[in-house]
């Protein structure tokens, strides 16, 4: 886990443990099979994390960086972002509302009525927009926000994500820790991990994994 003043991460320890070629879900599935192994990734397009991280193919990956995951209880792993509702680069006047309560670290966050989208991010962009500019892939922390943006304003916030201009937002609730509890009343509501449909939930308990697995760079 990076920590304030010191350089993130140490000399290759060594060859790969395990190569992976893919975007971030292909990333994401093979660390949950085989966590804690040192990485050799292939990144295609559209890959997010690739882009947080700065990650070049083509130059000497000559550094190992311990990075995290989010563990979704009984459900899938994902490297950079996990969307409850309605992602924020698809956000529209007409998108569905959901009443949720949200809690990061038994602590709940003050959102007033329904919301459209909930965010859970250890990576900073979602399709290339900068969607959490905060996010860090290995500070041990996942950084949340929850949009309960008016329909009138939804636009103009859209606008905003590719320079991660949309926050700090009044009715965009911020806080980041290491569990996030989410609970819908009614009925499910969709959620993308990294980048991909996922199957509808109710209710979700998302767990930071700090260091779950190292890659090379």
């Amino acid at each position: 886990m990076i920590r304030a003043g010191e350089e993130w991460g140490s000399p290759a320890s060594g060859p790969p443990d395990l190569v992976v070629s893919g975007d971030d879900a292909a990333l994401a599935a093979a660390i949950a099979a085989r966590p804690g192994e040192l990485v050799r990734w292939t990144p295609t397009q559209g890959a997010d994390l690739a882009r947080a991280l700065g990650l070049d193919a083509e130059a000497p990956l000559s550094r190992e960086v311990p990075l995290d995951t989010l563990r979704i209880d009984r459900g899938p792993t994902a490297v950079n972002m996990i969307v409850v509702g309605t992602p924020p680069d698809r956000l529209r006047r007409f998108s569905r509302r959901i009443a949720a309560q949200v809690t990061v670290d038994g602590r709940s966050l003050p959102v007033e009525g329904a919301v459209t989208s909930i965010v859970i991010a250890t990576g900073e962009f979602l399709r290339g927009h900068d969607v959490v500019p905060r996010g860090h892939p290995g500070d041990g922390r996942a950084e949340v926000q929850v949009y309960a943006l008016p329909p009138a304003q939804r636009r103009a916030a859209r606008r905003r994500l590719r320079g991660g201009t949309h926050v700090p937002h009044p009715n965009i609730a911020q806080r980041s820790g290491t569990t996030v509890d989410i609970s819908l009343s009614g009925r499910a509501a969709p959620v993308e991990v990294d980048g991909h449909p996922a199957a509808a939930a109710s209710t979700l308990l998302v767990s930071v994994r700090p260091g779950d697995f190292r890659l090379l760079l």
